[in-house]
């Protein structure tokens, strides 16, 4: 078989290469940094120009009305919040769930931890409002006791029977690690509103 012909620089590069493979890879790694280097340049660069676009924009939105861009300092220029898709609110106050009822909702969570096999002795409520968001709290802490299973089990059944409400924390303890009972406490908050 005939042997190509190189050149002399090219066959002392060949016999170089078989004898110290090292210098090879740090050239190697050496034009894949430079690769790295030089797209990381441009997308800085079309970034910058994106950056300048959306500025000039702005700028041209406030130009085009004078009344709002004069009312506005301009160091503490903000964009305006954007508004809500139409309905979102309502739909919000009607996801919540009736004030007066928030004991019966308690009755669902022991009605619930009964079938799914939990022992439930009691638990503590907090109840609070926010004037701001026009909605009531009822927090429910509780103590159960049965199989991890079985805790998950209610958990989720707590959030598929009470929609307006959420599971804030859970927190699990073992006396000892052959017990299949395990004690778990959870935070479930009802988010309320009042009767119209």
């Amino acid at each position: 078989m005939k042997q190509p012909a190189f050149g002399p620089l090219a066959l002392r590069l060949q016999l170089a290469l078989r004898a110290n493979p090292l210098p090879a890879g740090a050239g190697v790694l050496l034009l894949a940094c430079a690769a790295g280097l030089a797209w990381t340049l441009h997308a800085n660069v079309e970034l910058d120009a994106e950056r300048e676009a959306l500025l000039a924009a702005r700028a041209a939105r406030q130009a085009a009305s004078p009344a709002a861009a004069a009312s506005a300092t301009p160091a503490l220029q903000a964009a305006p919040a954007p508004a809500p898709p139409a309905g979102s609110l309502e739909a919000f106050y009607a996801a919540l769930g009736p004030r007066r009822y928030a004991e019966q909702q308690v009755k669902t969570l022991f009605t619930l931890a009964a079938k799914s096999g939990l022992s439930l002795s009691q638990g503590e409520y907090k109840t609070a409002y926010d004037r701001n968001a026009r909605v009531s709290t009822y927090q429910v802490n509780l103590p159960v006791k049965g199989s991890y299973g079985a805790i998950w089990q209610f958990a989720f059944g707590a959030l598929r029977a009470i929609p307006f409400a959420s599971l804030d924390d859970v927190s699990f303890r073992r006396d000892s690690i052959g017990d299949p009972a395990v004690e778990a406490r959870l935070r479930l908050t009802f988010y309320l509103k009042d009767a119209p």
